[in-house]
């Protein structure tokens, strides 16, 4: 299978798909798309046309561009699903896409670079308010990821095994700490952290590693 991934480094959500892309072993191309610079590439005609959202990441299998993270995620895991980033029992295949959802609908698109972009073009909101925002709601949903976790976590965000709300944590800890969340209120999950980016495939998809790391 020929995978090309369009990422940018620091993209939370791309940073998941590499996880995952790690995880299963599966080789891929990363074709960097800068968020930023130029007003952001992701505004071209060239990736507006895999992408009509105009966001990141964008995972190109055999000539099919797909877009969204989640449903790249159910796209691995039905293609390739050895190693598998989901249990088998249906109740624990819910929670798990529930703890994923948390983050993946419930935070952090909520705290993202265009939501602050707007608060500060059409809001006037200066720079530390547009932090003070995304705080919030990370601290809001983390808060909300701890306590499941805590509930039906062990090793990992649920039980033992990584699944596709691990992929989820790490970045949103990471974005956590960028804007300043107070990490002593979310024990569980930094302990579940810290025995993740022990393993390869996380410390392969941190955004240090990347090509285009700034």
């Amino acid at each position: 299978m020929s995978l090309v991934l369009r990422s940018y480094w620091r993209s939370s959500c791309s940073w998941r798909v590499r996880i995952a892309l790690h995880w299963k072993q599966l080789p891929f191309e990363t074709v960097p798309v800068h968020l930023v610079a130029d007003g952001g590439h992701q505004h071209s005609m060239e990736h507006r046309a895999l992408n009509p959202m105009r966001e990141l990441p964008v995972l190109t299998a055999n000539g099919e561009s797909l877009a969204q993270s989640m449903a790249i995620l159910e796209y691995l895991e039905e293609t390739q699903p050895h190693p598998p980033l989901l249990p088998a029992d249906p109740i624990a295949r819910a929670r798990v896409r529930q703890m994923a959802e948390v983050v993946n609908s419930g935070t952090q698109p909520i705290q993202n670079l265009r939501v602050m972009q707007h608060l500060g073009r059409v809001y006037d909101l200066p720079r530390d308010q547009q932090v003070e925002w995304s705080r919030d709601w990370i601290a809001r949903g983390l808060g909300a990821l701890e306590t499941l976790v805590a509930t039906h976590g062990g090793q990992c965000c649920f039980g033992d095994d990584v699944s596709y709300a691990d992929l989820c944590l790490v970045p949103q800890l990471y974005n956590a700490r960028r804007f300043g969340v107070n990490m002593d209120d979310l024990p569980t999950l930094v302990a579940v952290e810290g025995r993740l980016v022990e393993m390869p495939a996380f410390a392969a998809a941190h955004p240090d590693q990347q090509p285009d790391a700034a």
